[in-house]
């Protein structure tokens, strides 16, 4: 039996042009701008088009082992060794592949973290954890070297062969000099500490990587795109030299580096970075005469986006990038339970935390295609123009003297403050918007439970009693086994020690939390909230959509304002107003609804004792008329609301 052809039926349709979809969108805009409304632009300027044509001569960016899903990684950051290795364990038994440890005093604890003095304890805190099955993480955080020959004792006093162990050791001094601002020697002598150590665990027989490239405190500082991969590999770089110097070949110090970096919620750029920091990367191997082989990329969900406010809404933020990492070829992903910012996460918020991740790999499957995003004309531009930013930013820092250089002197963090306030600018005006913070917040949500467990006051582990900051590794090793204890100690600057600007750490939403927090200071001293009586004239019909979006604005800063059915005269919005107690009015309607009843309403609110007259929205021609009528603001999109909210509390009784 003959089988049918099949019919073609693409044949039957003709193949549209970007210059036809071009001019259906100009017709559909009806003369507006088309890069306007529909292009968009990156932190770095990177234009962002609303439609690509596919890209046929793309190759896959394969990170090693796509045979298998990414590892699902948890942190250990209780203070108590007990609580830390229960809740470890509650994790691997539960998904969970990997654990990654957090040191107090390191920029990731938060405030929290485990602290081990001596060996014994830091055994307590992976109690029942096998530590030649469980891959691990050391946090990078001061006192780095002192995490690392703890670690190296402990599988040592467990009997377990060094090589069985998939342990990453997470040194990293540039990233304590950004974070506390200073490291305890010039970088010369950091440098030979540092490969001291690596050679030395390597001597041990441990494969590591050793040292991490932590790109994490860039994304946290407000970095674009372009700046956070140039910090990567102007980090690696100079560890790079840094272990070639002290008599490491580079085809064995590349290998003793991995990177951890911060994914956030925009897909598309998300998606990039990750793209271009192994293509940069293979592209430095190149320089360095090596045949590039596949890095090692942990990936973390962004500090910078999770919010106090609504904290449920950091689920889908965390969703979003633990997506965009598990596609974009991460190899391990740390999901930061949805309560962090809140205190210590609960079992529940751990639970989450790890679920996220293990419906997107068990369920959803979307691990079992390698890179897909290859072949997208979006990302594949996205990823060929931010990987050109990182490059030409990297060339830049090296102009500089190196990344050492270019921080001591604080030229990488000035250009890092610029984006940074861009991007504050951009939240303060609502035009980057926050789910549940500064757009459709909730005053009377319920609070959430985090653990009863203190901040640290601890900032700084670095040292061993007897000088542990400058002891060789060797001896380092020595003295962690014969169980000299850890002391805390002072986190001031060390004379002839490398000084730099400190990279803070901020979450974009953290204005508008301030302006709640200052609305729940006042409703817990005096019962009430800060008010706006709404003055919503019209029928619903007419009113609603100011009325919904000023109501919405005014609770982004903590600022209750009830939305009637709607006023039909200007006496009986002054008896509402008079009821409600107020003494700020803002007037809310439809420019028609305006041109006919603001003069007059605003003159009776003034009448009867409002202090404070707003109108939501532009007032275009009209705005003379409105002043004159007794209207003292107008609140409109693209204002920086942020100040105009605290305006509002103030004059609020």
């Amino acid at each position: 039996m003959t089988a049918e052809p099949k019919l073609p039926l693409a044949a039957s349709f003709q193949t549209p042009k970007h210059e036809d979809w071009v001019k259906l969108v100009e017709d559909a805009l009806k003369g507006a701008s088309l890069d306007k409304r529909l292009v968009t632009r990156s932190a770095d300027g990177l234009r962002i088009e609303p439609l690509y044509a596919r890209r046929t001569d793309a190759a896959p960016v394969l990170r090693e082992g796509v045979e298998q899903p990414w590892a699902i990684a948890a942190r250990v950051d209780h203070p108590t060794p007990g609580d830390a290795a229960r809740l470890a364990l509650e994790d691997l038994e539960n998904g969970v592949g990997a654990l990654s440890l957090v040191f107090a005093g390191s920029r990731s604890a938060r405030g929290y973290g485990i602290a081990p003095a001596r060996v014994a304890e830091l055994d307590a805190a992976l109690s029942g954890t096998m530590l030649d099955i469980v891959a691990l993480r050391l946090e990078p955080a001061p006192g780095g070297r002192v995490n690392a020959a703890l670690m190296a004792q402990l599988v040592e006093a467990r009997g377990l062969a060094p090589a069985s162990c998939r342990i990453a050791f997470g040194l990293d001094p540039i990233g304590t000099l950004i974070h506390l601002g200073h490291v305890s020697a010039p970088w010369d002598a950091v440098a030979q500490q540092l490969a001291e150590a690596v050679i030395g665990l390597k001597s041990t027989g441990f494969p590591g990587p050793f040292l991490n490239v932590d790109v994490r405190p860039y994304h946290e500082a407000g970095a674009s795109e372009g700046q956070e991969l140039a910090a990567a590999l102007a980090t690696g770089v100079t560890y790079l030299r840094a272990l070639e110097a002290h008599g490491l070949p580079l085809a064995e110090a590349r290998r003793a580096v991995d990177f951890t970096i911060a994914v956030d919620a925009d897909q598309l750029l998300g998606l990039a970075k990750l793209r271009a920091l192994r293509r940069l990367w293979s592209k430095v191997e190149e320089s360095c005469g090596l045949a590039p082989e596949p890095i090692r990329i942990h990936a973390e969900t962004a500090w910078r986006m999770m919010t106090r406010r609504d904290p449920w809404v950091n689920m889908l933020r965390a969703t979003m990038a633990v997506f965009t990492a598990g596609i974009g070829g991460a190899d391990s992903v740390g999901v930061l339970p949805h309560t962090l910012p809140l205190g210590l996460p609960d079992a529940f918020a751990r639970r989450i935390a790890r679920n996220t991740q293990s419906i997107l790999i068990e369920e959803s499957n979307i691990w079992r295609v390698a890179d897909p995003a290859a072949g997208s004309g979006a990302i594949e531009a996205l990823t060929d123009e931010v990987a050109r930013a990182g490059w030409t930013q990297f060339q830049a820092i090296e102009a500089e003297g190196g990344l050492v250089a270019s921080l001591t002197r604080g030229a990488l963090q000035a250009r890092i403050g610029a984006v940074r306030a861009s991007r504050l600018h951009e939240v303060a005006t609502r035009k980057s918007a926050i789910t549940g913070t500064s757009e459709f917040p909730l005053l009377s949500e319920a609070p959430v439970s985090v653990l009863d467990v203190p901040v640290s006051a601890i900032q700084d582990l670095p040292a061993l009693a007897a000088g542990g900051r400058d002891v060789p590794f060797a001896d380092l090793l020595s003295r962690v086994g014969a169980g000299v204890e850890r002391t805390a100690a002072d986190s001031t600057t060390v004379p002839g020690g490398l000084m730099a600007e400190p990279l803070p750490s901020i979450r974009l939403a953290q204005a508008y939390e301030a302006l709640r927090d200052a609305s729940d200071a006042r409703l817990a001293a005096v019962g009430q909230r800060p008010r706006v009586f709404l003055a919503s004239l019209g029928t619903i019909a007419e009113h609603t959509a100011r009325s919904t979006w000023i109501r919405n604005t005014l609770a982004a800063g903590g600022i209750e304002a009830e939305v009637p059915e709607g006023f039909a005269s200007p006496d009986a919005t002054v008896e509402a107003f008079k009821a409600s107690g107020a003494n700020v009015a803002c007037i809310a309607s439809s420019d028609a609804v305006y041109a006919d009843q603001a003069e007059v309403t605003a003159r009776a609110l003034k009448a009867a004792g409002a202090r404070h007259v707003m109108l939501a929205g532009r007032p275009g021609d009209l705005e003379a008329a409105f002043k004159a009528a007794g209207v003292d603001e107008f609140i409109f999109a693209g204002q920086n609301m942020v100040e105009v909210l605290r305006s509002i509390q103030d004059r609020t009784p």
